[in-house]
């Protein structure tokens, strides 16, 4: 039996809303509107992080946790790596101002570069982005885990011992949630960025320091004692997550094009071969 025209009717109307948000969320809108997006977005998961935050003894075992996995796949180096940090004059104040500006200041310069440089591929980084943070913060909320500063295993604070930003404040406790350790996303962020300027840059020397980034934010927030190991791991899972959802719902451009290029081709040689 044939389906039913009010059922073809509700399937096609469906069809098309769906199709006119794909192609909402895959184009570049104005500079106003992307901006208030994205500055929203990033509000909304900073506010959303401070809510998520859940019992101290619940992340505490869920770090001790971590640490026994950690210890089990030979990963727990985090305590030698602040140690070799600690002792290089003046990197770990570097390191304390580097974790609280990058994280913000090095995704909207990319984003702004996308925007104005690569218009085309604007729409993927920024949904792939995100995607990731709505998985992350789903996760806070699910499984949340104290960082190694907090975890009782030796590890300093050093953005508060050393760059005197109490990150226990009741201020920054607000919009700041201390146990949202894994998955780390200053590292799925880092990574997300730093493949997209090395894939779409031409000059050697940006590509270079794009492709070095990630492994500098690795370097950043294991050194300050904020994230362990597999919270970074997590982060590039979460943000390959992310991005693969990113390149169904925004197909980007230079591919898109390329390939209404190719069936324009096909049509024309169709018509061409029925002609003759």
């Amino acid at each position: 039996m044939p389906p039913a025209p009010e059922a073809v009717t509700a399937v096609g109307a469906t069809s098309r809303r769906v199709r006119k948000v794909r192609e909402r969320i895959a184009r570049r809108n104005h500079v106003v509107v992307e901006a208030l997006v994205v500055l929203g977005l990033y509000a909304a998961y900073q506010m959303s992080r401070g809510f998520a935050n859940g019992s101290a003894s619940l992340a505490l075992d869920h770090a001790r946790e971590v640490v026994s996995l950690e210890e089990h796949l030979q990963l727990f180096h985090e305590g030698t790596l602040q140690d070799a940090v600690m002792r290089l004059p003046g990197i770990i104040d570097a390191f304390g101002f580097a974790y609280m500006s990058l994280h913000l200041v090095g995704t909207v310069a990319v984003l702004i570069w996308l925007y104005a440089r690569r218009p085309d591929w604007f729409p993927l980084l920024r949904t792939a982005l995100a995607i990731a943070s709505a998985i992350a913060l789903s996760i806070y909320f699910l499984y949340p885990t104290a960082p190694p500063r907090l975890a009782g295993i030796g590890i300093v604070d050093t953005v508060t011992t050393v760059n005197d930003i109490d990150l226990r404040s009741r201020l920054l406790g607000q919009f700041y949630n201390p146990f949202a350790a894994i998955p780390s996303m200053h590292f799925g962020y880092a990574l997300l960025l730093g493949v997209t300027v090395a894939w779409l840059s031409r000059p050697l020397p940006v590509r270079l320091a794009a492709l070095a980034y990630p492994s500098f934010v690795l370097v950043v927030i294991i050194g300050t004692g904020n994230h362990f190991i597999l919270d970074a791991i997590a982060g590039a899972a979460v943000s390959a997550v992310g991005l693969a959802g990113a390149w169904v719902l925004c197909e980007p451009g230079d591919l898109r094009v390329s390939r209404l290029d190719e069936e324009a081709s096909a049509i024309e040689l169709a018509l061409s071969n029925r002609g003759s």
